[in-house]
């Protein structure tokens, strides 16, 4: 079986969902395949758009998600969670790294750190000198990561990952695909639990 979990940095409901899945991979033993795409090349193909954008001017709704929100964190007991105040960050330059780090051996601890960064303890993580500083924080290789971010192959892997997501029917983060069958958002994840144990 072939789980797979399209994300982007910039989306706190992949956050949370990144959160979540180690418990679902523990009880499934199946480990999900994480591909970085780029949320604003996804947005761009679909006509798109974050709710940040398509909630202004509704009443209620916005007030909705941050209580469904509240409670998926009480649900899971999850605790490192603050929203960003520098969001909407533009996520080009990590989701580049994401890449890079899948292909150097770098991914699992270059994934939980960024995203520490973005969603556990937020910095503006779109302007290169704090990217630099989170990841040498972190204990990474900054300079290493950061030059990877330029790489022709990596910008090409990330286009390639995005267009073929897209193909396969994301609209938005997080999206799942089990054997290719497609669930959006993080309360999908039971869904997604059930399908695999069938």
């Amino acid at each position: 079986m072939k789980v797979e979990f399209h994300f982007d940095f910039g989306s706190p409901n992949a956050y949370l969902s990144h959160l979540v899945i180690p418990k679902i991979e523990e009880r499934t033993g199946i480990k999900f395949d994480y591909i970085p795409v780029l949320l604003g090349g996804v947005f761009k193909a679909t006509n798109n758009a974050s709710p940040g954008v398509t909630l202004q001017g509704i009443k209620n709704k916005p007030e909705y998600q941050g209580i469904e929100t509240d409670r998926f964190l009480a649900h899971h007991g999850i605790t490192n969670y603050q929203s960003n105040p520098f969001f909407p960050v533009n996520t080009l330059q990590i989701m580049r790294g994401a890449v890079y780090a899948q292909q150097h051996n770098l991914f699992d601890r270059y994934l939980d750190e960024v995203y520490r960064h973005m969603w556990g303890d937020p910095k503006k993580m779109d302007e290169i000198d704090v990217i630099t500083s989170a990841l040498e924080e972190s204990g990474l290789p900054a300079t290493e990561i950061i030059a990877g971010m330029q790489e022709p192959e990596i910008k090409q892997r990330l286009i390639e990952n995005t267009n073929r997501s897209v193909e396969m029917g994301t609209f938005g983060s997080p999206t799942f695909f089990v054997d290719g069958a497609i669930y959006f958002g993080k309360d999908k994840l039971r869904d997604v639990e059930e399908r695999i144990m069938q």
